[in-house]
């Protein structure tokens, strides 16, 4: 099959043909239809975290159809970031799998949906539903899952922030409206198109991350990997409020005053999805009626899809079509 291999961290990835991978007990093979672009990937790609095994095929926003192994042949199914847990350790067991102390991820330990094919635990191979094509159901695999699961954890705020508004918070926006919550974006300066995106999708406002909002927040959920923007956050919402940041990584943050954390104020992470976030979220998608804004690149152009992405060149998300 044809592949897209990451050799090393920080070299491009390279085009390659490599044996199909073969399923095993539980598992399903699956063709490869579309694959999102995530900047965990390129987080990988660039050494800012660490691969699993190499040379790898990165890819963890995957939708494709069922070919062998323990499925039902032709069923469309997504393949996430979480590719396997243990089911013993105490984070499994008290219900947190997502932090689970052995788990496997697709695309860093599992080769991902940089490929024509791939194989997956069936249990972590979702129903995708109807009405969103290929190319627009691969973004609710990461970037959809992880939006979702950081505005939980934001509680109930009324009015959210979200800073960064690329392929999470373009998603996450529209639950957030469909929710009857008011949304604040932040884009980088002079960011015209994804400020004119965000307020197409229902946020009331949009501007520069450096401006302070027009009144202060109940919650404010970090995309974008910059730890600088954390203070900016906090200064942001209100006494109470919570700033979630929603990625995997992010550069170092700043020093800032007591005083901003003060008054009760949180700050938190987001780590992985469970099954039941995907379960959830996959279900709300077409009630909230989600529309993935997305550019596609043909599986060959995967190192200009994340080059693309790095530079800031992208509206939406990124998708590889195979």
């Amino acid at each position: 099959m044809r592949a897209q291999l990451l050799d090393a961290p920080g070299r491009p990835l390279r085009a390659g043909v490599v044996g199909d991978p073969v399923p095993g007990p539980g598992q399903v093979l699956v063709r490869v239809r579309a694959c999102g672009v995530c900047r965990t990937d390129l987080h990988l790609r660039d050494g800012e975290l660490s691969a699993g095994h190499l040379p790898l095929i990165l890819g963890h926003q995957i939708v494709g159809t069922v070919e062998g192994g323990d499925g039902e042949p032709g069923a469309r199914v997504g393949i996430p970031w979480l590719g396997w847990t243990c089911g013993e350790c105490r984070y499994c067991r008290g219900g947190r799998e997502n932090l689970c102390e052995r788990a496997r991820f697709t695309g860093r330990d599992i080769d991902g949906g940089y490929a024509e094919l791939t194989v997956a635990d069936a249990a972590y191979a979702f129903p995708l539903p109807d009405g969103l094509g290929d190319r627009h159901a691969a973004p609710l695999l990461c970037a959809g899952l992880i939006g979702h699961r950081a505005l939980r954890l934001a509680g109930d705020a009324a009015s959210v922030g979200l800073y960064g508004f690329g392929a999470s918070a373009h998603l996450v926006c529209q639950v957030a409206v469909h929710e009857g919550r008011r949304v604040f974006a932040f884009t980088r300066a002079g960011d015209d198109a994804a400020q004119a995106l965000a307020r197409s999708l229902g946020a009331e406002w949009a501007g520069d991350s450096a401006q302070a909002p027009p009144e202060p927040l109940d919650a404010a959920l970090i995309f974008a990997p910059a730890g600088a923007l954390v203070p900016l956050a906090l200064r942001a919402v209100a006494p109470g409020g919570t700033v979630v940041c929603a990625g995997i990584h992010m550069s170092d943050i700043p020093g800032f005053p007591y005083a901003e954390l003060w008054e009760e104020r949180v700050l938190r992470s987001v780590a992985n999805l469970t099954r039941a976030d995907a379960h959830e979220f996959l279900a709300l998608a077409p009630r909230a009626g989600l529309r993935t804004t997305v550019t596609p690149y043909p599986l060959d152009a995967a190192e200009r899809a994340l080059a693309d992405l790095r530079a800031g060149r992208l509206t939406g998300a990124a998708v590889l079509e195979v």
